[in-house]
């Protein structure tokens, strides 16, 4: 297949592209190569990529109407997976346009572009901060998302909605992925792997929020790869039990689908820094804070809708994760 990937130069992106060139398909990347985080991070990934002859890439933004326009117009995609945005939970309550630009209205123009160029699926990258503050756990895609506690998660709320309404209109068939905490190598410098990692090795302390009393459902890079690469193959369909009398957020009578993907783990934060300093060999100097604002307590996903689905739950273990991760770092960094 062609498929259009945003963000082919991010983290997910980087990895999701190679796993479809290995497989024979042509990859049409686009990323802004924007300084969020280093850009030579940005570049390094990209050079993975451009010697496939079936990957072609476009430095362009999403949120650029006529480019977007114009590229889809020319490559004809079979399917779209959309992975750019403004991501991070901090950044969005000092920069709060940057969410709208990038994931509203580079949004609007991904799925512009598969209206009107006979795409055939879009999937899409969501996020588990849209649970907001919910703490009914695990958090499961029945549940109501009425109360986002960042700008992010109000703009990946937004994108569900979105989507769900060209499904309905124009029977555009689209699948979000609400991912759950990613992590591994080539991982996102502002996260707090990349963050802890960068201390310790530096000999700095590293900032612990909410006295370390945090839990994630960590989720291995691949694994998330995998669930993108199978959910694309599979084309969304209206849910034939969809009841609009009594409508479940989770299902549509569109052809609408949304999944969470995590790794049916959630790990307690100190065991995450466990797992760190033991593949480190070296013990954290850590600076307990209180809760940072935006933040919840604890993330954990029910993923039994997304096995039933694609045949697919992550299992990597995360003390086998984060050593990937070190591992990755101390080559790449040469620490």
């Amino acid at each position: 297949m062609k498929i259009l990937l945003t963000g082919a130069a991010g983290f997910i992106g980087m990895h999701t592209t190679e796993r479809l060139l290995a497989r024979g398909d042509a990859v049409v990347g686009v990323d802004n190569l924007n300084d969020y985080y280093d850009v030579r991070l940005k570049e390094a990934r990209l050079a993975r990529l451009t010697p496939h002859a079936n990957f072609s890439f476009h430095k362009l933004d999403v949120a650029d109407r006529d480019a977007m326009a114009a590229l889809f117009a020319a490559e004809r995609p079979e399917r779209v997976i959309h992975l750019a945005a403004q991501a991070g939970v901090r950044y969005s309550l000092t920069n709060p346009h940057a969410y709208v630009e990038s994931n509203l209205t580079g949004f609007m123009n991904i799925l512009e572009g598969c209206r009107h160029n006979g795409v055939a699926h879009l999937t899409y990258a969501s996020s588990s901060s849209v649970y907001g503050g919910n703490t009914a756990l695990p958090f499961d895609e029945h549940q109501n998302l009425d109360h986002p506690i960042s700008m992010y998660a109000a703009t990946k709320k937004a994108n569900e909605l979105m989507a769900h309404t060209y499904s309905h209109l124009f029977g555009l068939p689209t699948t979000g992925l609400r991912f759950f905490t990613v992590y591994g190598p080539w991982g996102r410098p502002d996260m707090a792997l990349f963050l802890f990692t960068r201390a310790i090795l530096a000999g700095e302390p590293i900032d612990v929020f909410n006295n370390g009393e945090m839990v994630r459902d960590f989720t291995y890079v691949d694994d998330i790869v995998e669930g993108v690469i199978r959910v694309t193959d599979k084309i969304a369909t209206p849910d034939p039990a969809f009841d609009p009398a009594s409508p479940d957020p989770a299902t549509s009578n569109a052809p609408y689908r949304v999944f969470n993907i995590g790794n049916n783990s959630p790990t307690p934060l100190m065991d995450y820094i466990g797992a760190l300093e033991s593949a480190l060999g070296i013990t954290a100097q850590k600076n307990f804070l209180p809760m940072q604002l935006g933040d919840v307590p604890a993330t954990a996903a029910n993923t039994d809708a997304l096995d039933a689905w694609v045949g697919f739950k992550p299992d990597t273990r995360v003390v086998d994760g984060v050593k990937r991760f070190v591992d990755w770092y101390r080559n790449y960094y040469g620490k």
